[in-house]
């Protein structure tokens, strides 16, 4: 992506399609949804990664398949160390290391503040995470391991991982590959227990939560074109598994009843999340989110305020309902 340039011959229209895919939504599906469990890597080792920066990590490594939390970790450790400000000699910038034109294309304002800053790690690592992802699902088709593909994307550049089907015969790129993928394991934490996958309908609807991120919250909101798109809470979670087929109901304590409760611990990535002013009452329930894994779900949480990643763990976590289309 930033140290070695795109191949050389490519027309201009060539480029222009290269750009259009790039911005492709990011792909979403179970086995690359899970935060914990079965898949390797889904939490990070306790004290593995600087603090102000380990729930960004943990947040947006799980946003596709052939990211995690710990692979993530190990990239932005071997692209900076962690230093925000550091700036190579190909103007590689910031602490994920994208050079401008990259970012103009890429970046991210995630944390909503209004500017798209690669100096700002809340808004380069979560940019970080979704150009891996995108570049993902551009190098799809290339023979290969999917990860070492998409890790040779991002420091060479996709197309030259498609000329050479695979990793291409750069010592800087094949050691870029190498390096990551034998750290990441140290950043991982221990896997404990074994999980089912969440079902391709729970990943269908956390894709659609994850394609309406950003968007503003809009009390009673339904996703309309009379509401220019917007949603409330339980208006998201709905629209969501309507987008998979399967019908909830309106309002959030009437959702709580779609579906079994699985305890915290047995959670995946598409159960919804509720919360309560009485722990005692789901008639009290005043909010529900979208389970994507590691602790985070999507939500739309208030006026004011757009669909985003939050955690769940809070003093009003009330409980959890697995909708299916039984």
């Amino acid at each position: 992506m930033r140290k070695i340039a795109l191949a050389v011959g490519l027309g201009f229209g060539a480029v222009l399609c290269f750009m259009a895919l790039l911005v492709i939504g990011v792909y979403s599906a179970a086995a690359g949804l899970l935060g914990g469990g079965s898949r390797a890597g889904g939490q990070l080792q306790r004290n593995a990664v600087p603090a102000e920066y380990a729930d960004l990590v943990q947040q947006w490594g799980n946003l596709c398949p052939e990211l995690t939390p710990a692979r993530l970790a190990a990239q932005l450790n071997q692209e900076s160390g962690w230093r925000p400000d550091v700036s190579s000699g190909a103007n590689a910038q910031g602490i994920a290391q994208f050079i401008p034109g990259t970012w103009a294309t890429h970046g991210l304002d995630a944390n909503g503040d209004g500017k798209a800053d690669v100096w700002d790690p809340e808004d380069a690592i979560p940019s970080a995470a979704s150009y891996n992802c995108s570049l993902a699902e551009y190098v799809r088709h290339v023979p290969g391991d999917p990860v070492d593909n998409m890790l040779a994307a991002y420091n060479a550049g996709p197309y030259a991982v498609i000329q050479y089907s695979g990793i291409p015969p750069y010592q800087e790129t094949q050691n870029y590959v190498r390096v990551i993928r034998a750290a990441e394991e140290s950043f991982a934490a221990p896997v404990t227990e074994e999980r089912l996958p969440p079902s391709e309908l729970a990943a269908g609807a956390v894709h659609f939560a994850q394609e309406h991120l950003g968007t503003p919250y809009l009390w009673g909101g339904d996703g309309t074109p009379e509401d220019d798109g917007r949603f409330d809470c339980s208006g998201l979670t709905k629209a969501a598994y309507e987008a998979v087929g399967i019908e909830l109901p309106r309002v959030a304590n009437d959702q709580w009843h779609a579906g079994p409760h699985p305890e915290r611990d047995e959670l995946l990535p598409g159960d919804l999340v509720f919360f309560s002013t009485d722990l005692t009452d789901s008639r009290a329930i005043h909010h529900v989110g979208l389970y994507v894994g590691g602790g985070y779900m999507i939500n739309a949480p208030y006026t004011g305020a757009v669909i985003r990643f939050d955690p769940i763990d809070s003093p009003d976590y009330f409980g959890a309902t697995r909708p299916s289309a039984s």
